[in-house]
This record gives structure tokens, C-alpha cells and sequence, in this order.
């Protein structure tokens, strides 16, 4: 993990590798932005118009270097864009910050240390910083080299993140303009340290094989963060799942010779008033099992698994920050295989409810097995359930792959969740429950089949888990099959591979809840 310190040197004499500077998109070229004031000085008041001289506008991204003035201790300038100059007397919003930090720290890869001086006006500005210096530094390499330590999910923890053929990750950030003995900039400096630390978790957990992550490996790296943290952990294997009738889990998990688990993480403060319960989908590989996905849509269902890990991730992250709030997480782990013992197209399940499920696809698996977490987290009655999964290809097709959907029961609810992703730079979307779609679900044999209507078929997945969720209990549904892993160029914070999607806005919607915002 990148290392960060705030820092009261002035950028000339930072010993570093290279001091990193704001530039603004103006409507007459680039404009040096607020931080880099001694820089420009250092230039003589010309920093903007050697960047443009060096074909740079200020876009958002965008990243030029150039020598650094005389007498400055880092050989290097580093100047980012950051979009266009904000209107009079207005700060740039905390993720085009977030961004253009990552965007840096992308950059500098294989330096040892930078010094950031981007716009820091207040504490807020300055964990925005931090959040995206020490996200955007990510890399996942342990698999990389001469082959030793490679098989770093099991049970071992997070994977390495060090480069063992290419360039290591900043090894080290200086944040510049914050203020080291302010108690408000220490801690959001703080905060923005632990949860990165523990999305960057969540990427190593999405990126790694499925040959070294299956469901059992999952559960002893969430066993093992969780005895750490002072967070309790309790385990099913398939024994324990057969003996108390979770056939949506096992059905899903019956073809593969590793079996599944479903894992409950606790994190209890003697100070909540609410509970929230968070469930994760947890496919460690999905095949598509007996309903065999085609070639070139299997080779990345590693991350089907990305749902449990943010909810992994956030639960331990609630427990770093010791929030004010009881936070439940649900993994639902399942290696959804093809084999003589796999579930049949046609086989009926006995959900842990009791409902009946008529399975016709056996690639619509994602939802089997979060229904039967949802039913189990709503016996402890929590104020609301939160379930994250790469659900379905038709949320991507509707929204893209940078942006997730919301589904939920209560409108108000769905209108908070939404808020707080987009406050947290998590692009999202309110999606509708259509009562209509309902009847696609119709079966001759069971109580509801697993599939409905091809077209809105993202909303039939949300209509078929809001049957499992216990009565009276909001709930929502973030559908994160597009933003969970990133299979385009690195851009911002985001690098390529796992991303860590919705990680944020749990822990956001927590610090919420604890502060008594949410209802």
C-alpha cells in the first residue's frame, strides 16, 4: 500500500521524485490552479504558458511533465488537469479531485515519492486527495515474476501489490496544503487511508485467479481480516447449508468440486441506534454451470464475486472507523460449475424461505443465492438491506459500463442510496420495480421461476430478490455489473481490472446511518 504523510514543506524544497500541481481547462488556454502558487512563482508567473507551449489545456486527466525551476529539490513538475475552471468562488467537487490525483499517482509509477500540492481548501479536499493518490497508486502484481508467492488469496490476506516485472507503485505521497496538526484534515486523511485500504483488498480479492479463490479461500481471507478487526465471523460450509435448508446457495454450488459458503461478518458498536445489513454475491468463477456461457463472455467471471467483496470490504471498513452503527454482512460464496451433479435447467430449488424456484437458466445463478443470504439477513431485522451483485448483463446494456443500478422498495430510500453514490464519485442510476414484469416469472411448478421477460431483464432480477426480503425491511439493490471491473485503459483512480465498485457508497451510506441521516 502506497504510504501517505501530510505534509507543511513548501514544494521547493520537498526531497521527492516530483511535485505534482493542478492546471485548469480556462477559455483562453490552461490556468495554474490553487496550490501550485509557488510553483508559478518558481516559473516566474509563466507555468501556464509553458504548459500550453507543451500542447497542455488543462483537460481532465490530462498529465504533462517538465523540468523542474532551479533551486527545487524534486527534479520533476508534474501538472494534472483538471477539467474546467469553476465558476467564481467555487472549489472543484471532490471527485474531479479524487481523479486527477489518481490520475498522478497513475503516472509516477515506479518513483519512490511525490509531493502533492492540488487544490486543498478544506479537510474534505484534502481525504479526496488522499483517496484518489492512494487508489489511483493501485497495481496488482503478485502473479508477475518468478512465480513465488503467487497464490496470495488463500487465506493469506490481501494480495501483494509490488511490480515483479514492470514498475512498482508510488511508493509514497506527501499531501501539500493540508494541515498535519488540524484534527478535521487528519481525519479525513485517516478515513481515506482505511477505506482504500481495504477497496485496494477488495480489487486484490476481484482480481485473483479463480484456481486460488474459490469459496473456502474466500471465507478464511474474510475470517482472517475479521479477527483483526474485532469484527465476529461465522461460517457455513455445505454441511451446515444442507442442514438448514439453504437450496438456493447449494443449487448453485452443487456442480463444483470446491463447495460453497455462506459467511456472516458482524460489526457491533455499543453506541447504534441501527442496523444495516449488507449481502454480497459471491460467485468465485461463474461458467454459466449447465446453461454453459458462449466463448468470450466467460474469461473475466472471476469477478463474479465482486458484490461479496465490497460488502467484505465496507464491513471492515465500518469496524476501522469505528462507526456509530451495527453493520451485517452477507457473502454468498458459490462456484457455479457445469458437471453430472450440477443443477439441471428445469430442476426446482427449495429456497431457504421456503419458496419454491423453478431454475430455467442456470446462468441466472447471482440471484439463487443472494435470495436465500437476503431471507437469512432479514430474521435478524435489520433497518435496511443493502444486497451488491454483478447481477445481470442487461444492467449494462441499459447503463453502460461505468455506472451502476438502484432497485429498491422504498422510493425514498432508493433516492438516498443514489445521492450518496453520486457524492462519493460512484456513478449510479434509480431503476423502477415494473409490477407488470412480475408475471414473466410465472411458473407451472413452482412458486416463481428464476427468469422473466428477456427485455427490462435487470428489473426482473430486482423483482425476483424482492420476493425474499423479510416484510417490513427497506431494501435496496445495486446491480454493479457494468463498473465492477474495468476491462478498458485505467482512467482516474480506476485501473483496469477490479474496481472496487460500491465499496464507497456502503461505507458512505454507514457513516450516514450512524450519524442518524438516514431515517
Amino acid at each position: 500500500m502506497t504510504a501517505l504523510t501530510l505534509s507543511t514543506a513548501a514544494a521547493s524544497g520537498l526531497r521527492a521524485d516530483a511535485i505534482v500541481v493542478g492546471v485548469a481547462k480556462g477559455a483562453k488556454g490552461p490556468v495554474v490552479a490553487l496550490g501550485a502558487e509557488s510553483v508559478d512563482k518558481a516559473y516566474d508567473g509563466k507555468l501556464a504558458s509553458v504548459l500550453e507551449t507543451l500542447g497542455a489545456s488543462g483537460g481532465e486527466g490530462e498529465v504533462t511533465k517538465l523540468p523542474a525551476p532551479s533551486g527545487f529539490k524534486a527534479p520533476v513538475v508534474l501538472a494534472v488537469g483538471l477539467g474546467a475552471v469553476p465558476e467564481k468562488d467555487s472549489a472543484y467537487d471532490a471527485d474531479t479531485l479524487r481523479r486527477a490525483a489518481g490520475a498522478a499517482a497513475r503516472a509516477l509509477a515506479g518513483t519512490k515519492k511525490a509531493g502533492f500540492a492540488l487544490p486543498v481548501t478544506d479537510a474534505a479536499d484534502a481525504g479526496a486527495v488522499a483517496e484518489g493518490a492512494l487508489l489511483g497508486a493501485y497495481s496488482f502484481d503478485a502473479y508477475k515474476g518468478n512465480g513465488k508467492d503467487t497464490k496470495a488469496a488463500k487465506g493469506k490476506g490481501k494480495a501483494e501489490n509490488g511490480a515483479k516485472n514492470g514498475k512498482a507503485p508510488l511508493a509514497e505521497v506527501a499531501l501539500l496544503g493540508a494541515k498535519p496538526r488540524d484534527k478535521a484534515h487528519k481525519a479525513a486523511v485517516e478515513r481515506a487511508t482505511a477505506v482504500t485500504e481495504e477497496l485496494n483488498r477488495a480489487r486484490d480479492l476481484i482480481n485473483t485467479p479463480p484456481n486460488d479463490l474459490n469459496p473456502e479461500a474466500f471465507a478464511a481471507v474474510a475470517g482472517a481480516a475479521a479477527k483483526e478487526h474485532g469484527v465476529k465471523v461465522q461460517v457455513l460450509d455445505e454441511k451446515a447449508l444442507a442442514k438448514g435448508g439453504f437450496g438456493g446457495i447449494l443449487g448453485v454450488g452443487v456442480g463444483s468440486d470446491a463447495p460453497p459458503r455462506l459467511v456472516k461478518l458482524s460489526y457491533t458498536s455499543s453506541k447504534a441506534k441501527k442496523h444495516l445489513a449488507f449481502v454480497g454475491k459471491g460467485i468465485t468463477y461463474d461458467s454459466g454451470g449447465i446453461s454453459l456461457k458462449p466463448a468470450g463472455h466467460n474469461e473475466t467471471m472471476k469477478c463474479d464475486m465482486s458484490g461479496a467483496a465490497a460488502v467484505f470490504a465496507a464491513v471492515i471498513s465500518a469496524a476501522r472507523l469505528g462507526l456509530e452503527v451495527n453493520v451485517t454482512g452477507w457473502l454468498a460464496l458459490a462456484e457455479n460449475m457445469p458437471s453430472g451433479s450440477a443443477t439441471r435447467p428445469g430442476d426446482v430449488l427449495r429456497m431457504y424461505s421456503g419458496k419454491t424456484v423453478e431454475v430455467l437458466n442456470t446462468d441466472a445463478e447471482g440471484r439463487l443465492v443472494l435470495a436465500d443470504a437476503i431471507t437469512k439477513a432479514s430474521e435478524d431485522k435489520p433497518d435496511a438491506i443493502v444486497d451488491v451483485a454483478t447481477l445481470t448483463g442487461a444492467m449494462m446494456m441499459a447503463l453502460g459500463g461505468r455506472t451502476f443500478g438502484i432497485m429498491a422498495n422504498d422510493d425514498a430510500f432508493r433516492t438516498s442510496v443514489h445521492e450518496i453514490a453520486e457524492e462519493v464519485g460512484e456513478p449510479s442510476w434509480p431503476m423502477p420495480l415494473p409490477e407488470h414484469l412480475l408475471k414473466g416469472m410465472d411458473s407451472p411448478t413452482a412458486d416463481i421461476a428464476n427468469m422473466g421477460e428477456r427485455m427490462g431483464g435487470g428489473l426482473v432480477a430486482g423483482l425476483f430478490l424482492r420476493e425474499f426480503v423479510g416484510e417490513g425491511i427497506t431494501w435496496a439493490h445495486l446491480d454493479i455489473a457494468g463498473p465492477a471491473y474495468n476491462e478498458a485503459a485505467p482512467f482516474g483512480y480506476t485501473p483496469k481490472g477490479g474496481t472496487g465498485s460500491a465499496v464507497r457508497t456502503l461505507v458512505r451510506l454507514a457513516e450516514r446511518t450512524a450519524a442518524g441521516d438516514l431515517g
